[in-house]
């Protein structure tokens, strides 16, 4: 009996020199043997399921649980703006040999089911958001997110559900049964791996609550670049103002900024911060007017390249917080 290596995991490989040495007393032995060889080299050699991620915090939640198990492409990638993305022939190819696609949902990925359809593709589709309380417009102003611009529509909802932790957990979840059921064979990896991935968001959780939590309350109130923090402000109590709404499709009018800068004065907002994905000129221009200073950037709907400061989830909210936290902590 030798040992081999196969992909890094030790594998058993059985020989005798006789029929006599098999005998009722190895049977049982070999049968033992066997069913170890299958458990634990059997998923190393499974092929890892083809994932389709919406965009770069989606994927690397995929990533964070699927580990090697997986083979993620990522539609709208680092600093990127799903909001204004326009699907390429590639997309809808990588979708067409998806097993399975990630989407946020809540109205975020407008151009995927136009995407979907021209794909054809069979995979399953799992919406990330699923079980979330979403947050409207209407909440928002009545809560601490404010906007300088006017909503007559319907109530619009506000898609950046993934900037609270405690929904970034749901995420986890549902993404783990999401690749469980796509692959029952490993369902336990998966499974397990996303629970050890949402302990780990709440352990960040109470840190990002300790870490805001020491910034007196009266200084808790920022300016972004377009409404993507209103989940964030809920659950950490940040009183956020943006120029843009939801979407940064549309641009705010003369009207709506100066409106934003009178608010801004009146309130006394300390500081302004960029969004990595945003023209930054808007956000400079408002900072100049109305008085405030430029607090850095923050990551929103995007992750930053593998570089940067905020290559991942996790990291992104450490960054953020760090950011805030500099510039708006009392100082001396």
């Amino acid at each position: 009996m030798g040992l081999a290596e196969s992909n890094d995991v030790l594998c058993y490989n059985v020989s005798f020199d006789s029929a006599q040495e098999v005998s009722a007393v190895m049977l049982p032995r070999i049968a033992l043997l066997s069913a170890l060889m299958i458990a634990v080299c059997g998923p190393a050699l499974a092929e890892p399921l083809k994932v389709v991620a919406s965009f770069s915090i989606l994927a690397d939640m995929v990533r964070q649980i699927g580990g090697d198990q997986v083979e993620v492409t990522t539609l709208v990638g680092p600093n990127g703006d799903a909001h204004v993305y326009q699907p390429t022939p590639g997309d809808a190819k990588a979708i067409a040999a998806a097993d399975l696609i990630v989407v946020n949902g809540l109205g975020f990925e407008g151009w995927f089911d136009r995407l979907f359809k021209a794909s054809q593709s069979k995979a399953l589709v799992v919406v990330a958001s699923t079980g979330v309380v979403p947050l409207t417009m209407k909440a928002e102003d009545e809560g601490e997110t404010h906007h300088a611009h006017g909503h007559s529509h319907a109530d619009p909802i506000d898609p950046h559900a993934w900037q609270s932790l405690a929904n970034g957990r749901l995420y986890a979840g549902n993404i783990g049964e999401a690749l469980a059921q796509v692959a029952p064979e490993r369902a336990e990896h998966f499974l397990a791996a996303a629970a050890a991935y949402s302990q780990r968001l709440g352990v960040l959780d109470s840190w990002v609550h300790h870490e805001l939590g020491a910034i007196p309350k009266a200084d808790r109130r920022i300016i972004t670049s377009h409404d993507a923090f209103g989940y964030f402000g809920k659950a950490y109590g940040i009183e956020l103002m943006a120029p843009v709404g939801f979407s940064t499709e549309a641009e705010p009018t003369a009207k709506e900024v100066a409106a934003l800068i009178q608010q801004m004065k009146a309130t006394k907002v300390r500081a302004i911060f960029i969004e990595s994905m945003s023209d930054p000129r808007l956000t400079r221009q408002i900072s100049k007017d109305g008085g405030g200073t430029i607090g850095g950037v923050l990551y929103s709907d995007s992750l930053s390249p593998s570089d940067g400061p905020a290559a991942t989830y996790e990291a992104m909210f450490r960054h953020n917080v760090s950011v805030l936290k500099a510039a708006l902590a009392p100082h001396g």
